[in-house]
C-alpha cells in the first residue's frame, strides 16, 4: 500500500474546513479568542493633542533663552486647562494632559526655572517638541487587527483602547478525544497486570486547549468495535467538530479503529502516511464532523497532533496558515533516510549570530515520552534524504 506525502496529508485534512460560527462576547472574556471580523477603532487615541512630558505649555515665539513667562494655570491628565495661552504666559502642564489652545511646544521642567507665577526659559524646546498629535495611535474607522488575529496581551489592550467593549470572535471549536485499548486506564487510576496509564489524550487536551479550541474526554473504550461506533456517532450527534482517537489505528487484530468509525458512518478519506513516528493516521468524515484517529503510542499522537489537530484548529479559528518550520543547523552526523519523513525528537543549541544548532536525541522510540519531553524540537528529514554531515543546513518544528 503506498503511503500518503505528510504535505499531501495535511493539504487533505484542511481541504473545505469552514470556520466556526461567530458570536459576540465581552472584551474581557476574550482573551485567547479568535477575531471573527477585523477590529475596527470607535474612537480616536489620544482624541487631543496630549504632552509627553510634565513641564510647561507655551508659544514657541515666545521661547527664547532667559524668557520670563506668566503662569496662568494648569493642565493634568483628566482636567485640562479651559483658557487660552497668550503672547508671553504659560500653563503648566504634566505627562497626557491635553495643550492648552494657542500652545504649539512644551518646555520640560528640567528646561525651566518657576519662582511664584514666573517661569524662565533655560533651554528652548523645538516646535511641536514632547507633543503627541490627536490620533497619533489611531484614528476612529481605522482597522486595528485583522481577521483571524489571536486575541492576546497586545491585542486585548489595543481593543480596550480603541473603545469597544464586545468582540465579534469564533467559536471555540469543539474537539473529542477518545481513548481506545483494554490495556488503559486513566491517570491516577493504579494499573492492573499488563496495563498502562492512558497519557495521550492529557496532553492532546492541553495542546489543543492551547490552540482555542474546547477539550472534551471522551474517557477510555474497550476494543470493542460497537462500542467505540456508539461513542464516535453519540459524538457527532453532539456537534463536536473534531474527534481525536488515540490507537486502534494500525493492522494488528485489535486495531478496530476503522471498522468501527466505518460501522458509525465515516466516510475514509485517507490512512497511513509517509511519516515516522505516526504512520497509521486514520483521516475522515462523519457527517459534519472531522474525524482524526491517531496512533496509540503518545509519541506518535502528540507529533501528529502538532502536525495536524493544530492546523486544522487554526483552520477552524479562520486564522492565517502557518509554516511552523525554521531553518538550523545540524550539529551531528545523520544517515540516509528511508521512504518516511521522520520527524526527530532533538535538542536546540543557540549559535551567536548563526542559525541554531540542532542534535536528535538518540533514543527515538515512540513509545518514549521521556525523550519527547528532554526535547525542544522536532528535526525533520525528509523521505529518501542523503546522508548529512554536522553544520549541513535542516528544518525544525519547536515544540
Amino acid at each position: 500500500m503506498t503511503l500518503l506525502p505528510v504535505d499531501e496529508a495535511l493539504r487533505r485534512v484542511l481541504a473545505g474546513v469552514q470556520p466556526t460560527p461567530a458570536e459576540t462576547v465581552p472584551i474581557g472574556a476574550a482573551a485567547g479568542r479568535t477575531l471573527a471580523g477585523p477590529l475596527v477603532a470607535v474612537r480616536t487615541q489620544p482624541p487631543f493633542a496630549a504632552s509627553a512630558m510634565d513641564g510647561y505649555a507655551l508659544r514657541l515665539a515666545d521661547a527664547t533663552t532667559g524668557a520670563a513667562l506668566t503662569l496662568i494655570g494648569e493642565s493634568a491628565a483628566g482636567r485640562g486647562f479651559a483658557g487660552r495661552v497668550g503672547a508671553g504666559e504659560t500653563v503648566r502642564i504634566f505627562t497626557g494632559a491635553p495643550i492648552p489652545d494657542g500652545a504649539d511646544a512644551i518646555l520640560i521642567q528640567e528646561n525651566a526655572a518657576a519662582s511664584d507665577d514666573r517661569v524662565e526659559v533655560r533651554e528652548p524646546p523645538r516646535a511641536g517638541q514632547y507633543i503627541r498629535p490627536a490620533g497619533l495611535d489611531f484614528a476612529s474607522g481605522a482597522t486595528l487587527l485583522p481577521a483571524g488575529r489571536k486575541l492576546g496581551t497586545r491585542e486585548l489592550a489595543l481593543a480596550a483602547a480603541s473603545g469597544v467593549a464586545h468582540l465579534t470572535v469564533r467559536r471555540c471549536p469543539r474537539i473529542a478525544f477518545l481513548s481506545v485499548g483494554d490495556e488503559l486506564v486513566p491517570p491516577g487510576t493504579l494499573p492492573g497486570p499488563y496495563q498502562i496509564v492512558a497519557a495521550s489524550a492529557l496532553g492532546l487536551a492541553h495542546l489543543a486547549a492551547a490552540a482555542g479550541a474546547e477539550a472534551t474526554d471522551l474517557g477510555i473504550a474497550p476494543d470493542r468495535t460497537e462500542t467505540v461506533a456508539a461513542l464516535a456517532a453519540r459524538a457527532a450527534a453532539d456537534g463536536t467538530d473534531v474527534l481525536v482517537t488515540m490507537g486502534g489505528a494500525s493492522v494488528g487484530a485489535y486495531d478496530i479503529m476503522r471498522p468501527a468509525l466505518g460501522e458509525a458512518g465515516m466516510t475514509l478519506d485517507f490512512w497511513r502516511i509517509a511519516m515516522r513516528p505516526g504512520r497509521p493516521l486514520i483521516h475522515g468524515r462523519l457527517g459534519a464532523m472531522a474525524v482524526l484517529g491517531l496512533p496509540g503510542n503518545p509519541v506518535s499522537s502528540l507529533v501528529c497532533a502538532l502536525l495536524f489537530l493544530r492546523p486544522l484548529i487554526g483552520a477552524l479559528l479562520g486564522e492565517p496558515t502557518a509554516n511552523p518550520r525554521e531553518p538550523a543547523t545540524l550539529g551531528a552526523d545523520l544517515p540516509a533516510n528511508d521512504d518516511r519523513d521522520d520527524y526527530l525528537r532533538a535538542r536546540l543549541a543557540p549559535a551567536k549570530g548563526a542559525l541554531p544548532v540542532v542534535t536528535a536525541l538518540p533514543r527515538q522510540d515512540s513509545s518514549m515520552l521521556s525523550t519527547l519531553a528532554e526535547a525542544d524540537c522536532l528535526l525533520i528529514r525528509p523521505a529518501h534524504a542523503a546522508p548529512a554531515r554536522a553544520g549541513d543546513p535542516c528544518e525544525i518544528i519547536r515544540l
